[in-house]
């Protein structure tokens, strides 16, 4: 009897709560439901759409990290060509755009058309402090009848001679010419401002590294100075010869090349290397002076020459890449080939590279350009100056 008395109460008290509450609040109530069932439903479609889209796109690609396998199973691969992340952090410069580009996405002006030469360098450098430096070519020798003077064109038709050169000496070579564009040494490419110590300095930090770490290592030591500082987006050789060794270290620099970066920083900071000698000196003359230089071998330089300084008569037979072509182009199978005893590996002599590629002066850069593509050696990093 207790049990259904309460029962009644308590309907009574909710009947009693229904009847108190405003028909008005009872609407509003109502009203704020729907607007909310409104938004979670576009909230949702919303999602729906998103994860639509998405599952429209190709699925990324995977890169392929295995190495090629042997046909043996026993012999190690040979060593890979340090040029590519080498050369690409040598001639990349702070600017994400090219220089002659007025910064409208449908800007098609032409780089600007200056003079060139193949036996000089042919680069626009920039001094520490921002300064353009062309090349004068005021210091080349006068043509005689048993050495003709050699007319380069200009920026704008230099490649297109170049590879019509090749072309006369080898006509073999005009598939692979067609197939691949040399940019180094394009328009666009001769048009890029080089500030030189940044590139000789990058060349020092990515010896006997992975790219990814020389990148990592060169971004950090450009972090070790304050941007006011540095004009051209690199720090200065004289605010680099002031610092102490640990402090350059603080980028990830081992020792030596921490004291190899400093001894450069002060032969620029003394004047006893400029943007104008590296510009108008031969080739001969700025070899001697940067194999000098602590730090720099024959093959960096010969990279900085032909990469930097856009010099088109500039051949390396110490590249691991550039033998393995030269070794191909010569109808060889460089798949067999081994250093006898063991030792380091070999895939053409220097007197026969140097032989074949005399035929091809004064465009031996370009030529060996092309050694490198025949081997599909990797070159995206020298075309990528961003």
């Amino acid at each position: 009897m207790s049990l259904r008395r309460s029962t009644r109460v308590k309907a009574s008290a909710v009947t009693e709560t229904l009847n108190d509450t405003p028909l008005e609040k009872s609407s509003q109530s109502r009203k704020r439901q729907r607007k909310s069932n409104a938004t979670e439903e576009a909230a949702t479609a919303a999602i729906a759409k998103d994860v639509a889209e998405k599952d429209a796109m190709p699925p990324p690609l995977t890169p392929n990290n295995k190495r090629p396998r042997m046909a043996n199973g026993t012999d190690k691969p040979p060593p890979f060509t340090p040029t590519p992340s080498a050369i690409g952090l040598m001639t990349s410069t702070n600017s994400s755009t090219p220089n002659y580009s007025s910064g409208d996405i449908d800007d098609a002006t032409p780089p600007p058309d200056r003079p060139v030469h193949p036996g000089h360098a042919n680069a626009t450098l920039i001094t520490p402090g921002g300064t353009q430096v062309q090349p004068s070519f005021s210091n080349f020798e006068e043509p005689s009848p048993s050495k003709p003077a050699v007319n380069g064109g200009t920026t704008g038709s230099l490649l297109e001679t170049a590879c019509a050169h090749l072309i006369a000496i080898d006509p073999s070579l005009r598939p692979l010419v067609e197939k691949h564009h040399c940019r180094v040494f394009s328009p666009q490419g001769l048009s890029e401002e080089i500030d030189p110590f940044r590139s000789l300095s990058s060349g020092i930090m990515a010896q006997q590294v992975s790219g990814a770490a020389a990148k990592s290592i060169k971004n950090r030591f450009i972090a070790l100075f304050p941007p006011e500082s540095c004009p051209t987006g690199f720090p200065p050789p004289a605010l680099v010869a002031q610092q102490t060794i640990p402090r350059l270290r603080e980028a990830g620099l081992s020792q030596r090349k921490a004291e190899y970066i400093q001894g450069l920083a002060a032969k620029f900071a003394s004047g006893e290397l400029t943007a104008s000698f590296l510009l108008d000196a031969r080739d001969d003359e700025v070899m001697e002076k940067l194999v000098a230089v602590r730090g720099l071998g024959v093959w960096s330089v010969e990279m900085f020459m032909c990469f930097a300084l856009k010099r088109m008569d500039v051949f390396s037979t110490g590249d691991l890449g550039v033998q393995r072509g030269m070794a191909a182009y010569a109808g060889k199978d460089v798949k067999k080939l081994k250093a006898k005893d063991g030792g380091k590996w070999k895939y053409m002599s220097e007197k026969d590279m140097l032989e074949t590629a005399e035929r091809f002066r004064p465009y031996r850069s370009l030529f060996m350009w092309y050694m490198w593509r025949i081997e599909d050696v990797d070159t995206a990093a020298v075309e990528d100056n961003a």
